[in-house]
């Protein structure tokens, strides 16, 4: 499928662009209200489910908030920086020390073997059935599936976080998630709120979470470029609902241009989009919705990959 490129022109990040995240949670806790009036009410599941559905696309905004936080472009300050992304990864289950960390990596050495957060795509020697098992749970099953990977990298053999000093805070945020999570669901069996705990928290995470996965493998897999532009996938949108979506998601859509210039806030991502024009023949345009770019990835899951390393690869264990 050849993908359709867009342009958009240049401008001064607006203020409404910049506070985008605050957008997000302040829809996000609305919308959750809402729905405990609606819970409290007994209200039918048509009218709970489709805002649910909303609830975990302001989900998946904020989860993309975290990652902005571990980038220090979240909040201009750093303290409230590092407490937004304390705070959010404990939500989600997830460290936020080691999220940083193990981040950086990918960014340092993205699409190659050493991109620890594209395992195990990233690995020729890897069999075809376990890449594709991998891909099954986590894009079904990525609540659970993001603090595993992440926990790997941390836990295994020979790993790329060796900081005495960084190692000693993640496991001081790891005790942090199991005492509020611990208190959270005493607290909810105590009052017996599961059914609030349910719909509010658990369904709308869990679809999150998924939502969060497929979004990664739009961005990455499938792709055996060795530049920025032919190892990811950006979206550049057409019309007004794929920008709100954008919006909505803190400008990762232009995944591109994230790894171009990670050091700079989201809300100036866009006005950058020329940077995404196709400079080498492997490089391809932006797509212009994320329907256009998730039918390319589509082709990719009966065999996910990732990197140039597999051009070059032998052929026997990929087939597997």
């Amino acid at each position: 499928m050849q993908p359709a490129a867009t342009t958009i022109e240049p401008h001064e990040p607006h203020w409404l662009s910049r506070s985008a995240f605050q957008v997000v949670v302040l829809l996000f806790l609305g919308s959750e209200v809402i729905l405990a009036l609606l819970l409290h009410r007994n209200a039918s599941l048509w009218v709970i489910v489709p805002l649910v559905l909303v609830i975990s696309h302001f989900m998946h905004g904020a989860a993309v908030g975290f990652h902005e936080a571990t980038h220090g472009l979240l909040r201009k300050n750093r303290r409230f920086n590092e407490f937004d992304g304390v705070l959010l990864g404990t939500l989600s289950f997830m460290s936020f020390s080691l999220y940083r960390t193990a981040h950086q990596l990918h960014h340092m050495h993205l699409a190659t073997e050493r991109d620890e957060e594209l395992w195990p795509f990233v690995h020729p020697d890897t069999p075809r059935w376990a890449r594709i098992l991998a891909a099954v749970l986590e894009l079904t099953f990525g609540l659970m599936f993001l603090p595993f990977l992440f926990l790997r990298i941390f836990l295994r053999s020979g790993s790329p976080i060796r900081s005495t000093k960084v190692r000693r805070r993640i496991w001081m945020e790891l005790a942090l998630i199991v005492v509020v999570w611990t208190t959270v669901l005493s607290a909810v069996a105590y009052w017996d709120a599961w059914r609030y705990f349910i719909w509010m928290y658990l369904v709308p995470a869990y679809i999150a979470a998924n939502l969060q996965s497929w979004r990664k493998y739009i961005e990455h897999v499938g792709l055996t470029g060795n530049t920025v532009n032919s190892s990811t996938r950006s979206i550049v949108a057409d019309n007004w609902l794929g920008r709100l979506v954008a919006f909505t998601l803190l400008h990762e859509p232009y995944h591109g241009l994230h790894h171009l210039h990670s050091g700079i806030p989201h809300a100036e991502l866009p006005p950058l989009a020329a940077d995404l024009k196709p400079r080498a023949p492997e490089e391809m345009p932006p797509f212009r919705s994320y329907s256009h770019a998730l039918l390319d990835l589509l082709h990719a899951l009966a065999d996910p990959r990732v990197g140039a390393q597999w051009r070059t690869a032998a052929t026997g264990p990929s087939q597997t």
